[in-house]
């Protein structure tokens, strides 16, 4: 049976959904009220044989197309496609079927079409239209929830009820069901990753079958180790952004047809093969998977990765999406009509949260996106999220916005909840004095929830625990924490904390005493025993760890999509290797082989060109050809291509960023972790889990300072006091020379006089024989007792 023997229009239901989109014009309280509800009936749906489609097009209108000269087209594979193939040809059938409009919106009704389910792929689909000189133009389905090839093609149909019904964590969900909505509070602690460089595999899956694997192991008492630890002990689980992301400026495109008519097309597939650290997006395709991160092809690993951790024995783990709707990257031009659009900033374009159209679909893509089944969410640059007031001339924050994103029902497998909401925002971010001014509370103070989160100070800023006299500049903003923190994230490592270490100057005032090269002080830096007993036991808040600086693995910018300023994303990077890769490490065969393809041997090779390009790039003011002339005129001549053109300059940009991508993979740093290091850590974490209180701010009695005078090093000292009447007393030694013998439990601290303490918790290097008593304190040490009162 073809294709257009198999579906047939429903014009009925076409023009049902058009004859609703104007009731709800006509009569809701708002035009944004409208615009929410017809939201809800956007994109492919699936209700039985009858499929059904909506569409946003403001553009037509300008265009002036005719209702007639619009369609739906559906493509259908008329032999096998198979979405884990690097590439094939298909033979597609085509059909176009007719629409109904009113106004800005486009509805089709089709009967017969399949829908993709885990086992089966689904028919594909977009709008077009025809025009005066009969040329066809596609617009794609932002709010689709399967793309397969990206969101710069065709969306597949895909039947989301089914993949809801047959999800494995039901029982989780329906344990929550209520009268009200369930809420969502905080968890304990967070473990951040980034799903390529979690695992070997770089998938969803893989990361699932990881989970599945640790579930079986704890379940079973089996013995852990560095590498099982490294991931346990926490409460919840969060992705960096797991959207849709740029695609290859130059191409080729994942969907490139090679000729065909109305009836069929053939189409030479590409499976998605992106590096991205997940927040260059788009915006069109929000609520979908990114194809790169599909083992499989199908999104319904997202569900399995979440029925994983919230079926995790012992207690159940969070699972928190982190999305991008702050900005889009200019890609986004090319997959959304411009009306969603307010204007250029310094990550591409700013939405229009203004126009009720726009409002409303953004906030739909998020509800589909956490719906995969999501228990929290972080927003990411919410100081972004603003609106030009024309009447006083100036930019303001839409605080109403980022309310209604914290107000957003989800519902998962019959349940409805509200999910946990962080917001990052560091508002007045990006003016000179943000460090100084932003206070982090925002959000925090305009929200009407009790328990919104924001990303504390040490958690945003641009932070450097290795250098020299950072702890000690950063007090007043750590008493801050003490004081006002328990509805902030905190600790130092994180996506963007990482990277920015990675670009300091070695010859600013390194912390030497953290380790015997950069790469040793680099990773000590970002997880230190001294940083984390500070931030689990003397902070309030939500605590968050990095993995890639926990399994003490490489972390940068990765993106490898750009053509335009590739040369000089990298020229910016390329301080990194002095920090995160030795001659060592580079000389391994299987680290760094595209470079070293193109003739950088070695790292020295390499740091020599890296000597090179930064420099040009800045005297150049970013003039590439200008930039290969003079490369070429290096003596001795550089290693490399036997002459630096233009092309090869972008060659070597791609294979940086995919080099680095593959290096810093955690599943290359497994086999060198400390046991003793990794051991501390999962006790730490456990530690917190068992004091729940500990993220509560400071009250009567608790004391945090400094030990005076400084004589040289940093050492910090908290004593609290729990609801159970249990103290807890820390002494952290953050950097500096050494204490000589101190006695902790007899410093002059209020609150610590008397005895009945015992040591809870010792950093490596103090041995499990220290019981108390005077002790030498050095740099990265720290001690935590604990004793009952009362």
């Amino acid at each position: 049976m073809t294709l257009s023997e198999r579906i047939t229009a429903d014009l009925d239901a076409a023009h049902a959904l058009a004859n609703e989109c104007r009731r709800l014009h006509n009569t809701a309280e708002t035009l944004f009220d409208a615009e929410r509800a017809i939201a809800r009936k956007l994109g492919g749906h699936v209700e039985g044989e009858l499929a059904t489609f909506g569409f946003w097009t403001p553009e037509l209108l300008d265009q002036r197309v005719p209702e007639g000269d619009i369609f739906l087209e559906v493509l259908s594979p008329a032999e096998p496609l198979d979405l884990t193939r690097a590439h094939q040809d298909i033979r597609f059938e085509r059909a176009y079927l007719p629409v109904a409009r009113y106004e800005a919106h486009c509805f089709a009704a089709v009967r017969g079409m399949i829908a993709g389910t885990r086992e089966q792929g689904g028919d594909f689909y977009a709008l077009c239209w025809r025009d005066a000189e009969g040329a066809w133009h596609r617009i794609f389905d932002p709010l689709a929830m399967s793309l397969p090839f990206g969101a710069f093609a065709p969306a597949e149909l895909y039947d989301v009820a089914e993949m809801q019904k047959r999800r494995s964590d039901r029982a989780y969900w329906e344990a929550l069901e209520g009268e009200a909505p369930h809420k969502f509070g905080p968890p304990v602690n967070i473990l951040q990753l980034h799903v390529p460089t979690a695992t070997a595999g770089g998938t969803l899956a893989s990361l699932t079958r990881a989970y599945e694997r640790l579930s079986e192991r704890v379940k079973k008492g089996l013995p852990l180790e560095p590498a099982d630890q490294l991931f346990l002990g926490y409460d919840a689980v969060q992705l960096l952004p797991v959207e849709p992301t740029t695609v290859y400026e130059t191409g080729p495109d994942f969907w490139q047809e090679s000729g065909g008519d109305d009836a069929e097309v053939t189409v030479s597939l590409t499976r998605p093969d992106t590096t991205n650290w997940g927040y260059d997006v788009v915006i069109s395709g929000m609520g979908a998977v990114n194809p790169v991160l599909l083992e499989s092809g199908r999104p319904d690993e997202l569900v399995d990765f979440a029925a994983a951790l919230h079926n995790f024995p012992t207690r159940p783990k969070q699972l928190i999406f982190d999305v991008v709707f702050g900005h889009s990257d200019n890609q986004g031009l090319r997959a959304l009509p411009g009306h969603y659009f307010a204007g250029p900033n310094m990550y591409g374009q700013n939405m229009d949260y203004q126009n009720p159209a726009v409002r409303a679909i953004l906030l739909e893509m998020q509800r589909r996106k956490v719906d995969f089944g999501a228990d929290g969410v972080r927003v990411d640059g919410a100081q972004d999220f603003k609106w030009w007031d024309a009447a006083a001339q100036e930019l303001r924050h839409d605080d109403d916005y980022l309310q209604l994103m914290a107000d957003v029902e989800q519902q998962v497998a019959g349940t409805a909840y509200r999910p946990w909401f962080i917001f990052e925002d560091g508002r007045p971010w990006p003016d000179e004095d943000w460090e100084l001014s932003s206070s982090y509370r925002s959000v925090i103070e305009s929200q009407r929830d009790a328990d919104v989160f924001q990303w504390g100070p040490l958690t945003f800023a641009h932070n450097t625990p290795f250098l020299y006299t950072f702890w000690l500049s950063k007090f007043w903003r750590i008493k801050e924490m003490v004081e006002v923190g328990s509805h902030w994230i905190s600790g130092t490592s994180n996506h963007d904390t990482l990277r920015r270490g990675t670009q300091v100057s070695p010859k600013m005032n390194v912390n030497t005493r953290l380790g015997e090269s950069r790469m040793e002080i680099l990773d000590k830096a970002y997880d230190n025993p001294a940083v984390s007993m500070l931030t689990y036991v003397a902070m309030p808040g939500v605590p968050m760890d990095f993995l890639n600086a926990a399994a003490r693995a490489s972390w940068g910018f990765i993106r490898n999509q750009d053509d335009r300023y590739g040369v000089k994303v990298v020229a910016e990077e390329a301080i990194s290797l002095k920090w995160q890769v030795d001659e060592y490490s580079y000389s391994i065969p299987s680290n760094f082989r595209r470079l070293k393809e193109m003739g950088y041997e070695t790292r020295a090779d390499l740091a020599r060109f890296f000597e090179f390009l930064p420099a040009l790039v800045e005297v150049t003011e970013y003039t590439l050809e200008e930039i290969a002339r003079l490369l070429n005129q290096a003596e001795p001549p550089l290693a490399g291509p036997e002459a630096y053109t233009v092309d090869n300059l972008k060659e070597i940009a791609r294979a940086w960023m995919d080099d680095m991508h593959d290096y810093c993979n955690v599943s290359h740093s497994l086999s060198s972790l400390d046991p003793a290091q990794c051991d501390f850590m999962l006790n730490l974490r456990n530690f917190r889990r068992a004091r729940p209180w500990l993220r509560d701010n400071y009250g009567a009695g608790d004391q945090f300072d400094y030990l005076r005078p400084l004589n040289g090093r940093t050492v910090f000292t908290s004593l609290r006091n729990g609801p159970d009447g249990e103290q807890v007393f820390s002494i952290l030694h953050m950097e500096g020379k050494e204490t000589g013998e101190i006695d902790p439990l007899r410093l002059p601290i209020p609150g610590l006089e008397g005895f009945g303490w015992e040591v809870a918790l010792r950093t490596p290097g103090i041995g499990s024989d220290y019981l108390g008593g005077p002790i030498t304190l050095r740099d990265s040490m720290g001690l935590v007792f604990t004793r009952k009162t009362g």
